[in-house]
């Protein structure tokens, strides 16, 4: 794909592997402009989808259009595709990079999960390094989409604006150029690093913001715990080799606020729900969907430790979702911490 002038083209065909809600959504979007092939691992789930025309499981009665069409075959659903775009969960990218090696696959893949994978506390452009190998040398590039998107928004036909980074700069514009379109705004960037990091760690700060709305502690806690938590969020990416500056934009910031004050966020509701005094078990039981932040929390702990960055908000939120710490508390001893100097 590398070299070509995606503007001039003519309809394409992605494969997504993934239809929760946010896959879904993004397969709907992209198939207004090209074929998409959307791929489940359940079958059930797969015929559902086929006579519904529709994801009633996770995205209601939304149609499919004639261009996107269900697959469980993985294999039959990456044929002729120019583009693979993973939406599985995080814990499962790494089995579904080995799937695609083994059917001898060489197309370029785009992640749109965020999290780090559960045991290694890596992130996801790790996992495709280890199995991928590095584009540079293989010329097979991937990347990480990322950004402030409601997946029911997005359905909608609402604005949306997203952040694709890939290590190569022309991929990242063609790839950006093939997904972008209607409502979709999709930007370029290099920094891989930072918009995996800006994806994943905003999710434990929503489920923070949503401790802190449930327990009643108003407008002004949750916005010094936004704030804090982009300071958190920019020092475990800097130290991993990303950009300031990306955790500016819509990766970092954009992504941050909207997961810790918008009505859709799985994450917050966890906060919410901990504040009420419900267990993780039965909050996650009766969620339906995956919250990654509940993973992540742990493993930015093991990653901050190694690399000694200074976690506190990360911190308090594992000691609630890992540790049996009341919300309360957790929230107590994060305001009761000595007073120091504003920084990053």
């Amino acid at each position: 794909m590398v070299g070509e002038t995606l503007a001039n083209q003519q309809v394409r065909k992605i494969a997504v592997l993934g239809a929760g809600a946010w896959g879904t959504a993004l397969a709907m979007n992209i198939s207004e402009r090209h074929l998409v092939s959307l791929w489940a691992r359940n079958a059930g789930h797969v015929s559902g989808m086929r006579k519904a025309r529709a994801n009633p499981l996770y995205l209601g009665d939304f149609k499919f259009n004639d261009q996107l069409q269900v697959e469980d075959d993985l294999a039959v659903a990456i044929s002729g595709a120019d583009l693979i775009l993973s939406v599985v969960p995080t814990a499962g990218f790494r089995g579904i990079l080995q799937d695609l090696k083994a059917l001898g696959s060489q197309q370029p893949i785009i992640w749109a999960h965020k999290g780090l994978e559960p045991q290694s506390a890596k992130l996801p452009y790790e996992v495709a390094l280890e199995e991928l190998g590095d584009p540079k040398q293989t010329g097979q590039h991937w990347g990480a989409l990322s950004g402030p998107s409601f997946a029911a928004e997005l359905v909608r036909g609402l604005p949306t604006a997203v952040t694709l980074a890939a290590t190569n700069e022309a991929f990242s514009n063609e790839a950006a150029l093939l997904i972008h379109g209607a409502n979709l705004r999709v930007y370029h960037s290099t920094d891989v690093i930072g918009v995996s990091v800006g994806g994943a760690l905003k999710n434990v700060m929503a489920i923070a913001a949503g401790i802190s709305d449930g327990m009643g502690f108003g407008n002004n806690a949750r916005a010094a715990l936004i704030t804090r938590g982009l300071a958190e969020i920019t020092r475990f990416g800097v130290a991993l080799g990303a950009s300031t500056e990306t955790f500016m934009g819509l990766a970092g910031v954009g992504d941050l606020i909207l997961t810790c004050t918008g009505q859709y966020s799985r994450n917050r509701e966890v906060g919410l729900q901990l504040a009420s005094g419900k267990s993780l078990a039965d909050i996650l039981q009766g969620l339906g969907h995956v919250a990654e932040g509940v993973n992540t929390a742990r493993e930015v702990m093991r990653r901050a430790e190694t690399i000694g960055v200074d976690m506190p908000i990360t911190y308090e939120v594992n000691q609630a979702l890992s540790n049996g710490k009341s919300a309360k508390d957790a929230v107590t001893d994060l305001l009761g911490r000595e007073q120091k100097p504003e920084a990053i």
